[in-house]
């Protein structure tokens, strides 16, 4: 099976490149969805997150306010680094049990986990490829704005707090630009999907 990191900076299309991959016949986990899942009651980074923040972050009922959270730890990286240090170790536990099971299901498998960080915390060294989804930084901004409804002020404080991407760049395998049309993005992943396909029919190394 060929472990496959999808990464890339703020709003630059990562998910479509994703859920073309997932389409094209990849298994397809994305982080955000497993941070999410921790975080709720039960999961395995609620309680521990409750007690460093205070239940000044709970809704009446009980489960986590993500949007306050992210409000305490936005602009305090003591606070964010603290916040990751206890969610990201059980994201990436679950993310090793999913590879294992899609392993254990389908030996030829391309698993792809797409996640937003996996070059600054190093978790690019978990997989045999990396592929890095790009754009302009304006485009950045607008794609943001848009989705988000955030001003353009705190779309480009996100942007400055991410690893540049130039920096990225340097890490991966592959690099998808997305910022022409989505038929020129959906051939491009097409063509990754080709070259993974042969890369794990020739074998895989660590």
């Amino acid at each position: 099976m060929l472990r496959i990191g999808l990464t890339g900076g703020l709003a630059t299309g990562k998910s479509i490149v994703g859920q073309e991959l997932g389409r094209l016949g990849c298994r397809v986990l994305r982080a955000d969805d497993l941070g999410h899942a921790v975080l709720q009651q039960g999961g395995e980074a609620s309680l521990p997150v409750i007690e460093a923040f205070g239940s000044e972050i709970l809704l009446p009922n009980g489960d986590i306010d993500r949007r306050r959270l992210a409000g305490i730890v936005f602009n305090d990286e003591a606070k964010l680094k603290l916040l990751n240090s206890i969610v990201h170790p059980s994201v990436r536990l679950r993310e090793e049990a999913w590879m294992q099971q899609v392993e254990d299901a389908d030996p030829t498998a391309l698993a792809v986990v797409e996640a937003a960080i996996l070059v600054e915390t190093g978790s690019y060294r978990r997989f045999h490829k990396l592929v890095l989804a790009v754009c302009g930084e304006q485009q950045q901004i607008e794609r943001a704005m848009s989705r988000d409804g955030a001003t353009r002020e705190d779309v480009l404080a996100r942007i400055r707090r991410q690893m540049p991407l130039a920096e990225k760049m340097k890490f991966a395998d592959y690099v998808i630009d997305t910022s022409q049309t989505m038929a020129d993005t959906i051939e491009q992943v097409a063509r990754l999907y080709k070259s993974l396909r042969s890369v794990n029919s020739c074998g895989n190394e660590q």
